[in-house]
């Protein structure tokens, strides 16, 4: 590993995570003009923003910056996948790493893996329904749509906030902090779809202001020192295909769970290959 990521890890380490994203908070959720259309002019510039794109394409009429972060786009704009079966990307972003849970194990980088169960809050039962099944990890970086949506129809069984950590979840610092995913604080979500369990599990990062979803509205913050559970057994939301489920204020990292011989990947995607919300990623089996 690079001296440069190591070091970078360390100061990361040693920063005070949710200080920071509760300040990053009240400068995105500045109503201040000046400020909040100096902020969106400058992420528009330099990650070049497409905001033809946006139904509101004029920067200074956002009442402020998470306004301009979670614009909706115009109707069309991304294309959804309608094959049968298919299963699409939840979100604009770039695939981490894709593949198959070996036991536990999920691929974070290049020598380095996470384990199912903490990433899913402990409970073994739960972990047990994604064993030796199917992952895939979606960075999303500033540029991108920060709406979540879902990458088949499912009904909501459980919601989990398990606090933790904010971590970069950058490239670099995904090569160089151990567990990551399992150590930063994230919304675990877990529905039943036509071919069996599907976790979505929003994944927090350093300067993510919150998280939330459509049914709960905002999960995080606050944060807790417990994980937390809401459990759906009666009347649960149903999510069709397509449909949002949430959003990140300040981009991050949304992962994806399925369980075992219930769908494949598409053989050509890789890891760092970018991607779109609608475009498809796989295909689920009959049941």
């Amino acid at each position: 590993m690079a001296l440069s990521k190591k070091i970078n890890a360390s100061i990361q380490t040693l920063l005070p995570h949710h200080l920071l994203s509760r300040l990053m908070r009240l400068f995105t959720e500045s109503t201040f003009e000046p400020w909040k259309n100096f902020a969106i002019k400058l992420i528009i510039k330099h990650y070049q923003v497409n905001m033809n794109e946006a139904i509101n394409s004029d920067p200074t009429s956002y009442s402020h910056f998470n306004a301009f972060f979670t614009r909706t786009l115009k109707p069309g704009t991304r294309p959804i996948c309608r094959e049968s079966h298919a299963i699409i990307s939840p979100a604009d972003g770039a695939i981490s790493q894709i593949g198959t849970i070996d036991n536990d194990q999920i691929i974070q980088a290049k020598g380095k893996n996470f384990s199912a169960k903490t990433l899913l809050g402990g409970d073994p039962a739960t972990a047990e329904i994604f064993k030796n099944g199917q992952f895939v990890t979606i960075y999303l970086s500033p540029k991108d749509y920060h709406r979540l949506h879902m990458p088949a129809t499912g009904t909501l069984k459980e919601m989990i906030h398990i606090p933790g950590r904010l971590f970069s979840v950058n490239t670099a610092t995904t090569e160089a902090v151990p567990d990551l995913f399992a150590r930063n604080e994230r919304v675990v979500t877990i529905y039943e779809t036509e071919s069996g369990p599907m976790a979505l599990i929003l994944v927090g990062a350093i300067f993510v202001s919150s998280i939330e979803t459509v049914w709960h509205g905002v999960v995080t913050p606050p944060s807790s020192k417990t994980i937390r559970r809401w459990h759906y057994p009666d009347n649960p939301p149903i999510l069709k295909f397509a449909d949002e489920m949430g959003r990140f204020n300040m981009g991050s990292t949304i992962i994806v769970l399925f369980g075992q011989d219930q769908m494949n990947w598409l053989t050509e995607l890789k890891a760092g290959e970018n991607i779109q919300l609608g475009q498809q990623l796989g295909v689920a089996y009959e049941r």
